[in-house]
């Protein structure tokens, strides 16, 4: 019986490594059709995230089962409340990519994103992307200084956003208030992705230390101390 219950807890981190994938992937795809103007690539993308949700509640419905058969205490209960927590993360990503690929296709055969801004979003798509592999990895390896890193590696999100806002400030915008719209979405959506890549990572933390991201000083600040 205990082998049993160690091999869904296992099963679960196995959904939650998936979903990220999965999300990971969604964001680059959803990112190429926006800047393509890519209509088929983006209805891939819309139908793609049922998939996502299918994995989010099969895990909740095993992860809650878990709870009201084995009733686990300690590391156990956390490995259960946890992973609850970073699928609703994970579920969120996938619907913040699949905004990206609906953008896309409300704006078929014009593109959202004005030509000189195309390097800024698929820089910020590409980092969403890392971010989420990195966050990925931190929940197969529970590499605790990994998933510390991740905050910081958030920082240059951070900036890409800010030069969004600096562009769509600037008295030369010649683009229109549609376009302006369409920019400001896209950046708090890449943003967005970004944010739940690192609350993932500082679930995991929690899951192997019992103490939050928050209350542990990073790799680098510890180096430099």
């Amino acid at each position: 019986m205990r082998d049993a219950y160690h091999e869904e807890l296992d099963s679960i981190g196995e959904g939650l490594v998936e979903m990220a994938r999965l999300v990971g992937s969604a964001i680059g795809r959803a990112t190429t059709a926006i800047l393509d103007a890519d209509l088929k690539l983006a209805e891939n993308v819309i139908a793609a995230d049922e998939k996502v949700d299918d994995l989010q509640r099969d895990l909740e419905a095993r992860a809650i089962a878990l709870l009201a058969r084995q009733q686990p205490v300690a590391t156990d209960l956390r490995i259960v409340v946890t992973s609850l927590r970073m699928s609703a993360d994970l579920e969120r990503s996938g619907d913040l990519a699949q905004h990206v690929a609906k953008l896309s296709r409300l704006r078929f055969p014009e593109t959202a994103v004005p030509q000189d801004l195309h390097a800024t979003i698929l820089e910020m798509g590409q980092l969403a992307q890392r971010l989420m592999a990195k966050a990925a990895e931190v929940i197969i390896t529970k590499d605790v200084d990994l998933a510390l890193q991740l905050e910081q590696d958030d920082d240059a999100m951070d900036m890409l956003h800010r030069t969004l806002f600096q562009h769509l400030m600037d008295d030369r915008w010649k683009h229109g208030i549609e376009t302006a719209v369409d920019v400001t979405l896209l950046g708090r959506y890449y943003e967005r992705f970004a944010d739940h890549a690192v609350s993932v990572a500082k679930r995991v933390v929690y899951l192997v230390t019992g103490e939050h991201a928050d209350e542990i000083a990073p790799p680098t600040a510890v180096e430099g101390a």
